[in-house]
């Protein structure tokens, strides 16, 4: 079965006060239905919003239905109201796009997916459904027209895939690799229509597919940086592109090259729209705000002789622009996005005179064309036709196009200065006049919402700091999923200090707001390493506590955030044993009814008579009853094959009431050492222990003489064993005695004896069921394989012992081991699953919908966490341990130190000062035999103090923090300690340490060590 990818699990705490309606940070993508006047956005915090416009897009200028005037503070009233929004994506939304008649919004992000909303189905709170993936972040997406089916996306994996919009997944593949470095080929830019499609991106080249087998058309070279945005016309002839060189390109796929290079922006060029089937006008949007109109109808291909204006400035550079009729969107890196006026560029445009005049001449040169520059002509927008258009919002084209001579800020023309034509270096003067948008302000904002854009995680690694696009500083509490404290519109630096702590937590979580969301996310590598002291908990029902008690952070927010799902599986468990306990004594039932009224024991006759390999023949013909549960010989070594079921009782080693995955460590040993001790059990009990159809021992003297026998070789096998090899001096090798015990069985056999044992061994396998055998089931590798491991060992019990109800092996930690948190039920939870580009989602619910999504989790969580919510357990890990040496203060009390000197100590990272205390106090004060201590005596932590650095610690800093804040070195801790004067201490000998290294346990408790 192969092995899943790491899988982690996040959840995202709820911001306060958050409703839905709008953006928290940044809008990557818009489009507009024009039939239903809704604008669609999508957002840097993985959401998709549905506006209404309330105008009508349909006629050829829109006009708005509601009131537009402006309010008391000068903006305009808001024509455009909040329709809807959904949670898509767990990362940025890099792109959107409309399909199948605009029912369809298509969404690729930076999470890998690529998903379709439909918003005005008959569900409107159906959530978005993904239809593909990427290995890495998704940058655009596109569809040929809004009768298709499918999709087409790309991404920085170098890929192209076209999707069934249907949910039938990929249906064309296309690797986008560069030719020379293959990691440029990442695709930035996308467009398609029905014959062809084109992409571009970091390599600066434009390549050009054919949709319907994935094979090359072309390639178009020319541009010097990235290819940011594309457009294709409807016949598919033209490619426009826009660049990170300031530059806009427009390609002919019939002539192959680049037919007329824009140069209307003088910075990088990141958006392109045009609605326009020819590309007769399109709009453009670069890095330093600038949005700009372009009009090239009627100019028959020279598209110099166009006319291209600044309509507006935004003060963030313009991620995504569209247009309908008389309305512009633009989106930024801000939360809220702005409706501009469109400006007419028909033939009756109202441009300065100097403009007018040098159109004047154009159209006087091209006289002999007998259709107009600028077609069509049409009533102005909004008014505009009063309004003359500044000289400054005047862009030249392209540096070939002819310009007229430069005017200054009032419109006059300056004199002295001519027009630049061609390749000619722009006179100084002029190039230092700046452009003046046509709009300053736009007609509407679509206000966003505030997110977060800077954390900060605390020492106790609890609490974390964030700070908002308002400005706003807020502390929240990671465990309580929930903001604990607002301290205003501050600077997180100087609200650190106050709210820090003096500790040292192990990492358990990470923080991530680039969603403009707290997310926090839980890898299965470190989630379980953070412990904090129970004593230090503020909870709301009291709870007792072992003394110095600690709790896994992990797991305690893992067993909070599951609780629905883990009080689902109780349901089930409990309903499953239900029927297995029904059938369980409906089977037994019958028995009692169909039970004999006489046993008849048959008369001896030989072995002949005998086919059972229960039994074991005697000597002078009879049988030995069916053998007793327990004394069976499957069970001779560690190595043997199973035993069958049904022949443990009580007192085996294989103890079936608990699984081996909860036990403890010491327990895990104990069973296999009894495992290999069974073997002299059953020598000692008397039971003969020859293997069925074997002679037996001719009486009881031979096979004790044969026994005998048996130990003299063991002892020369130890013997040998001992000579040859280093006897193990780990716990481990010591409880399992490595090289004594293991050879014991199978050298002790003769070589009949072993031959003789073989086929009873198989047989008695082969008539093992297979579900009895636990081992050779597999079960799955995620959340549902727990459950499977569970319900298997409810049938072997039933099948072992059908008297017995099966009892519940769910064992969720209880209260005083995870505190009873009340989470917010809004609060989401995510699993996600480790890819090479990033992380996929696989699931996402919240706190109070992972019940009801059981089904979905169990298939698609990983089994860690099944372990953690089912059965409490964690994945076992090595604890980290701290070292350092205790010396008495300036010799004032005894030593502690071993008679060579050492007095080197080990102890988990979380233990407290006062047991390192607890340890002095012991050795300097060895209580006498027997002696009790009285119940009034002081603690050591009150007449003993530990210093570090000549630095008083506090008697709960545990060693991590210790080492941190205080000591802040690599090498072993110096501690000294001392006594305060409220306890006389005599000064004797210390007692003799025998062991070199003394080791403190995490509870505090020193290792073995001889006084």
């Amino acid at each position: 079965m192969a092995k899943k990818a790491r899988q982690r699990i996040s959840y995202v705490l709820d911001l306060p006060n958050s409703s839905p309606g709008g953006h928290r940070l940044g809008v990557n993508g818009l489009a507009v239905d024009r039939d239903n006047s809704i604008l669609y956005s999508g957002g840097r915090d993985g959401v998709i919003c549905a506006w209404n416009l309330n105008r009508n897009l349909t006629t050829s200028f829109g006009s708005s239905v509601v009131d537009t005037s402006s309010r008391p503070n000068g903006k305009p009233k808001s024509a455009t109201r909040f329709r809807a929004q959904t949670q898509a994506h767990t990362h940025w939304i890099n792109d959107i796009a409309l399909a199948q008649h605009h029912s369809a919004v298509v969404s690729a992000s930076s999470d890998l997916l690529v998903k379709v909303w439909r918003p005005l189905g008959s569900d409107n709170n159906k959530e978005p459904v993904t239809i593909g993936q990427h290995a890495d972040y998704v940058k655009c997406v596109a569809t040929p027209n809004q009768a298709t089916d499918w999709v087409a996306s790309g991404g920085l994996d170098r890929k192209i895939y076209l999707w069934d919009l249907a949910g039938g997944g990929k249906t064309l593949e296309i690797d986008v690799s560069g030719e020379e470095v293959t990691e440029k080929g990442s695709v930035y830019a996308l467009s398609v229509n029905s014959g062809i499609l084109a992409s571009g991106g970091p390599e600066s080249i434009v390549r050009l597919w054919d949709p319907k087998t994935g094979k090359r058309i072309t390639k178009f070279v020319g541009h010097t940086d990235n290819i940011r945005a594309i457009l294709v016309n409807e016949s598919g002839d033209m490619v426009m592109t826009a660049s990170s060189d300031q530059t806009v390109k427009v390609w002919s796929v019939t002539a192959g090259r680049c037919m007329h290079t824009l140069t209307m922006h003088s910075d990088s060029v990141w958006s392109l729209f045009s609605d326009d089937p020819d590309l007769g006008v399109f709009y453009s949007s670069d890095r330093s705000g600038l949005v700009v109109k372009t009009d090239v109808r009627g100019t028959l291909g020279e598209l110099d002789d166009g006319i291209s204006l600044a309509v507006a400035q935004e003060n963030d550079g313009v991620s995504k622009v569209v247009a309908c009729d008389n309305c512009i969107w633009t989106a930024t890196s801000r939360s809220s996005i702005n409706r501009w006026a469109n400006v007419d560029t028909s033939a009756d445009i109202q441009l300065p005179e100097v403009f007018k005049q040098h159109r004047a001449s154009i159209v006087t040169t091209r006289s002999r064309e007998s259709v107009p520059i600028f077609q069509p002509p049409s009533s102005a927008v909004d008014g505009s036709a009063n309004k003359t258009i500044p000289a400054k919002s005047v862009l030249r084209i392209s540096n070939t196009a002819s310009f007229p001579p430069a005017v200054n800020r009032e419109g006059e023309e300056t004199p002295g200065i001519v027009a630049r034509k061609g390749s000619e270096i722009m006179p100084e003067q002029v190039a230092s006049s700046s452009v003046e948008p046509v709009h300053h302000l736009p007609e509407e904002t679509i206000e966003g919402q505030f997110g977060l854009v800077k954390h900060r995680l605390l020492n106790d690694r609890r609490r974390v700091l964030t700070l908002d696009t308002a400005g706003d500083v807020l502390l929240w509490d990671l465990i309580q999923c929930r903001p604990i404290k607002s301290f205003g519109k501050k600077h997180m630096e100087d609200v650190e200090p106050e709210v820090n702590t003096l500790e040292a937590v192990a990492p358990w979580c990470s923080i991530d707001t680039s969603s403009g969301n707290l997310t926090v996310v839980l890898e299965p590598f470190n989630c379980f390493d953070a412990e904090m002291y129970a004593d230090e908990l503020i909870l709301e029902e009291p709870v007792e506590f072992r003394e110095d008690q600690r709790i896994n952070l992990g797991k305690w927010v893992l067993r909070y955030l599951f609780a629905n799902l883990i009080d689902e599986e109780i349901r089930r468990d409990e309903a499953h044993r239900h029927k297995l306990n029904l059938s369980a004594e409906k089977r037994m039932a019958v028995g009692r009814i169909n039970r004999p009224m006489a046993i008849a024991i048959p008369p001896p006759a030989g072995w002949g008579a005998v086919d059972s390999p229960g039994t074991t023949p005697r000597p002078n013909g009879s049988h030995y009853p069916p053998m007793t549960p327990g004394f069976s010989i499957g069970l001779a070594t560690p190595g043997s094959l199973p035993m069958a079921d049904g022949l443990t009782t009580p007192m085996s080693p294989l103890d079936k009431r608990s699984s081996q995955v909860s036990r403890p460590s010491v327990e895990r040993e104990d069973y296999f050492s009894d495992a290999i001790h069974a073997p002299d059990a059953n020598q000692n009990t008397g039971i003969p222990q020859s293997p069925t159809g074997g002679p037996p021992p001719a009486d009881e003297k031979t096979a004790k003489a044969n026994d005998a026998k048996e130990k003299e070789k063991d002892k020369e096998k130890d013997t040998r064993d001992k000579d040859n090899s280093k006897a193990p001096s780990t716990p481990f090798g010591k409880k399992f005695r490595m090289g004594m015990t293991f050879g014991k069985q199978k050298l002790g056999r003769s070589a009949s004896t072993a031959a003789a044992d073989k086929p009873a061994v198989v047989d008695e396998k082969a008539e093992e069921s297979e579900s009895s055998s636990n081992h050779e089931k597999e079960f799955e590798d995620s959340f549902l394989g727990v459950v499977q491991k569970l319900q298997n060992e409810y049938e072997k019990q039933l099948h072992d012992s059908p008297e017995d109800l099966v009892e519940t092996r769910i064992c969720p930690s209880l209260p005083n081991d995870t505190p009873v948190l009340k989470l917010p039920l809004g609060t989401k939870v995510i699993l996600q699953e480790e890819t090479s580009g990033g992380s996929a989602e696989l699931y996402r619910g919240t706190v109070e919908t992972v019940g009801l999504d059981a089904d979905i989790i169990e298939q698609r969580g990983p089994q860690w966490l099944g372990e953690v919510l089912l059965l409490n357990t964690i994945p076992p890990k090595e604890p980290v341990k701290v070292s350092f040496v205790l010396y008495p203060y300036r010799d004032e009390l005894p030593s502690i130190s071993a008679a060579d000197g050492n007095n080197r100590l080990n102890a988990n990272r979380m233990l407290r000062v006062k047991k390192i205390l607890a340890y002095v106090a012991e050795r300097i004060e060895p209580p006498a035999d027997g002696e009790t201590p009285e119940p009034d005596a002081l603690k050591p932590e009150e007449y003993l103090e530990l210093y570090c650095n000549d630095q008083l610690l506090p008697i709960t800093m545990s060693l991590a923090t210790l080492r941190a804040h205080v000591w802040k070195g690599g090498n072993d801790i110096v501690l000294h300690y001392k006594a305060n004067g409220r306890k006389e201490i005599p000064i004797r000998d210390p007692p003799e340490i025998v062991e070199a290294s003394a080791e403190l346990e995490a509870v505090g408790q020193p290792a073995a060590a001889a006084a």
